[in-house]
């Protein structure tokens, strides 16, 4: 069951897309300056090929530098799905919100999947969606699947907020 709840999931999201010219369901974030650093776990991924055996269990650690209420620094390391240790380093560029939730994608490089460029480094464009509560927050990444070399699925990544 869940798991066809997380295969619909993207299908979803794109049919929620034009709802996106409604200024009544997205609000516009500004990009004042902050300062605010995050302590990143790894990940728990629910993949959409559930079948392939593939490690959901993304340990981790990472961290992020929120510099404007719009954009932030991220970088770490994890434990990937094809159990192979991965890095990454990029920006979550977040222009919108549905309520508390910010709403935009990370742009960021990836290295450690084995069939992707023989384990090099790689761009990849991931939507994103963001909850912070005070000192602690959560990421779900969208990750979408790319031929036979890359995994799909929902990605969970809880932070701790130890600087403002």
């Amino acid at each position: 069951m869940i798991s066809k709840v997380f295969k619909t999931l993207p299908l979803l999201l794109a049919l929620a897309a034009p709802l996106a010219q409604a200024d009544d369901f997205f609000t516009k974030i500004e990009a004042e300056p902050k300062s605010e650093v995050w302590i990143d776990s790894g990940f728990w991924t629910a993949h959409f090929d559930s079948g392939k055996g593939l490690n959901g269990n993304n340990k981790g650690l990472g961290a992020e530098y929120r510099f404007s209420g719009t954009m932030a620094a991220v970088g770490g390391r994890f434990y990937n799905s094809d159990r192979e240790w991965s890095n990454y380093a990029g920006v979550i560029w977040q222009p919108y919100a549905i309520g508390p939730v910010r709403v935009g994608a990370a742009l960021a490089a990836f290295d450690g999947y084995p069939k992707m460029r023989n384990g090099g480094w790689f761009p990849a464009i991931i939507p994103t969606l963001t909850y912070d509560y005070q000192r602690v927050g959560v990421n779900i990444g969208i990750i979408p699947s790319y031929k036979d070399r890359l995994y799909g699925g929902i990605s969970l990544q809880l932070k701790l907020k130890v600087f403002e």
